[in-house]
């Protein structure tokens, strides 16, 4: 058992990752890190400045400008609150474009080692522990199904008042999948040392349990 100072959780896309960081971070005392938050935040203000994801150059140079927080379960953009507007489908899909570039990742990586600084944290993400902390104490890879995930995700969406179609998020999910175990930097990979959690078919309980006989309490 460990009393890390760094727990990584990565994995695919849906594999319950932020839920799991947040709850080891309550039961724990650790600080939580939601990379994907700065990418979403970084994405909708790409959208709101009018400028294309898929434009390396000016994406990045927006993003050197902007001040994003991370305060509890909400994320500030220059100061205002945008959580909500983030926590779209369309978020999700613009913070998966604006990833593919190698400096955005860059300037999300120099963000988090910051807020890191002198803290217990948790974070996850798809390169936390072979890019963004590769020396953490804890790695912990934590991955399910293409169909679960996509069933998860579906589900999820339908609370929050969305249409839609189960056979198209599987789709996405699938391809996300690719993008990000293609991508030419800090692809999606098990890090080295990482324990291996397959959340299929269980509840947060049962894969809390598992990763509490890792942590000394």
């Amino acid at each position: 058992m460990l009393n890390p100072q760094i727990i990584t959780i990565d994995g695919p896309a849906g594999a319950g990752k932020s839920t799991l960081a947040k709850e080891i971070a309550k039961r724990f005392g650790y600080t939580h890190l939601d990379s994907g938050a700065l990418y979403r935040a970084i994405g909708y203000a790409a959208r709101e400045a009018g400028i294309d994801p898929a434009d390396e150059e000016k994406v990045v140079k927006l993003a050197k400008t902007l001040k994003i927080e991370l305060k509890e379960d909400r994320v500030l953009l220059n100061g205002k609150d945008i959580t909500g507007k983030i926590r779209t489908p369309e978020g999700g899909t613009l913070a998966s474009r604006v990833a593919q570039h190698r400096e955005v990742r860059e300037v999300v990586v120099k963000i988090l080692r910051e807020l890191a600084k002198g803290k217990r944290v948790v974070i996850d993400g798809r390169d936390a522990g072979t890019y963004i902390f590769p020396r953490a104490q804890l790695k912990i890879y934590l991955t399910a199904s293409p169909e679960e995930r996509a069933k998860r995700r579906y589900e999820e969406l339908i609370k929050k008042g969305y249409r839609v179609n189960y056979r198209e998020i599987l789709k996405e999910v699938i391809e996300r999948d690719r993008k990000d175990a293609s991508r030419e930097f800090a692809p999606l990979t098990v890090p080295e040392g990482a324990v291996v959690i397959d959340s299929t078919g269980k509840s947060l309980e049962e894969v809390l349990k598992e990763v509490e006989k890792l942590i000394d309490p």
